[in-house]
């Protein structure tokens, strides 16, 4: 592959899909200036004008599911149903902002003696996006559609494999309506993101993706005194109680563990287990995970495809090995199979324990951790034994006792009592310590790229 051109491959198949020229130097100039003049004239815009544009969006979206649907799946494997849902939760994202950005940026009055003083929400103008491969349309809109109705402008800097996406994103924007440079997609590798952020139109980036990314960017970012917002890796312990409704704990720890293939960030990932469920826990949450079916995903009958590439899959099935070198077990999968393309099959390890991969790392696929706790309080210490903030869920009998735990004593950006973690435009969304800082979705998202601005009037 020529080194100057981005590349998208089908994982299912491992085949090339295209190639795409990497934008020049002044090419990426003209972008940015152009982004530019496209903010400040989109900033003077009303509410009703953006609003109406932003429904047509989500119009558009379900009008074209199909087609979005399958370049997901095409371009990294998610199966063809969870790709249609990504899709609708783009469109309930620009309804959701479209409805609600213009009471979220009203002025807030405060007394505070004079004629009058009050908080204003302006935008800051450009706002650099760098987006991962994982969610490839809803890490864009659940930061675009707040964005663009707070008044900004965007540019969009995506995962190189799936450029195709990150253009079809564009597209939709400009044949909505949207002023032409208003939303743009920046073709270009990762090495490159530093200059953009250099560049004195780029008021503010916003990253989701590794934690080496998010430390990269920030520090950039940090130099030049721009604000960043970053949702960064989890490994999502969820707690399983003595009085807990195994029937609805391993159903939905199932689910939380292979939705997207295990490719995201708030998926369960350690399973936190009292040693009294422990054995029952293991032996259910086994023939759940048996019951998946992996294979070709654009046939709706199957649970789970490829993983995103087969780096990406011998990078986790390395911390598989080496887990069970260092002595955990394995209660299913856990072994590459003989076919092309990037595929791993659901795996379960057991007696997982400190120092090991699946305890210590984010296992970004379909593998499970179970962890023995003795009790409660041992089982909170276990799950906030991380350098990780982003989710965290508890099952219980009592929803006082799980409430409680969920709200003074999960270290997490979100906590969930008997049910799996997932976002949701209504609520706040994003974590602690490793996994990044800052918020997005809800009024707090909208917010986070604007000049929150005191105006006192004697």
């Amino acid at each position: 592959m020529d080194k100057k051109k981005l590349a998208s491959t089908n994982p299912a198949s491992g085949k090339l899909i295209q190639e795409y020229r990497q934008h020049d130097r002044d090419e990426l100039a003209a972008i940015i200036q152009r982004a530019e003049r496209a903010a400040k004239e989109w900033s003077r815009t009303g509410f009703g004008d953006r609003s109406a544009l932003m429904m047509k969006a989500a119009s558009n979206l379900r009008q074209d599911i199909i087609k979005y649907a399958r370049l997901i799946t095409t371009e990294m494997g998610k199966p063809i149903l969870q790709s249609k849902a990504e899709v609708e939760k783009c469109a309930g994202v620009c309804e959701y902002y479209a409805e609600n950005a213009e009471n979220f940026l009203a002025n807030e009055y405060v007394d505070a003696g004079g004629r009058e003083s009050f908080v204003a929400f302006n935008p800051l103008g450009v706002v650099l996006a760098v987006m991962p491969w994982n969610f490839p349309y809803w890490q864009v809109f659940r930061f675009a559609a707040p964005a663009l109705m707070a008044g900004n402008g965007a540019l969009l800097k995506h995962a190189s494999s799936v450029t195709g996406t990150a253009l079809a994103i564009e597209a939709l924007f400009r044949e909505t309506g949207f002023p032409g440079n208003l939303f743009r997609t920046l073709k270009l590798g990762s090495r490159d993101v530093g200059k953009v952020i250099e560049d004195p139109v780029i008021r503010a980036v916003t990253l989701t993706g590794s934690v080496r990314a998010g430390k990269a960017v920030a520090a950039k970012a940090g130099a030049e005194l721009k604000k960043t917002v970053l949702e960064l890796g989890g490994s999502d312990p969820y707690i399983i109680l003595e009085d807990a409704d195994l029937d609805t704990a391993v159903s939905l720890c199932v689910t939380s563990r292979l939705v997207n293939g295990g490719q995201s960030c708030i998926a369960a990932k350690r399973f936190i287990v009292v040693k009294s469920r422990l054995a029952e826990f293991e032996k259910r949450f086994v023939e759940e995970m048996q019951n998946k079916k992996m294979g070709d995903p654009m046939d709706e009958q199957n649970d789970l495809g490829p993983q995103a590439s087969v780096s990406l899959r011998d990078e986790l099935h390395g911390q598989v090995r080496k887990s069970i070198e260092k002595g955990a077990k394995c209660l299913l999968g856990g072994k590459v199979p003989e076919q092309k393309g990037a595929w791993y099959p659901p795996t379960v390890l057991s007696g997982v324990k400190p120092g090991m991969p699946a305890y210590e790392e984010e296992v970004f696929g379909p593998v499970a951790a179970i962890i023995s706790a003795e009790n409660e309080e041992d089982a909170i210490r276990i799950a906030n034994d991380t350098q990780f903030g982003l989710g965290a869920a508890v099952f219980t009998g009592d929803i006082e006792r799980g409430t409680n735990i969920a709200e003074k004593q999960l270290e997490a950006g979100c906590c969930f009592v008997n049910d799996f973690v997932r976002s949701d435009p209504r609520l706040p969304f994003g974590g602690i310590g490793h996994s990044g800082y800052g918020r997005e979705l809800s009024h707090f998202g909208i917010r986070e790229f604007t000049n929150i601005k005191t105006v006192f009037v004697k």
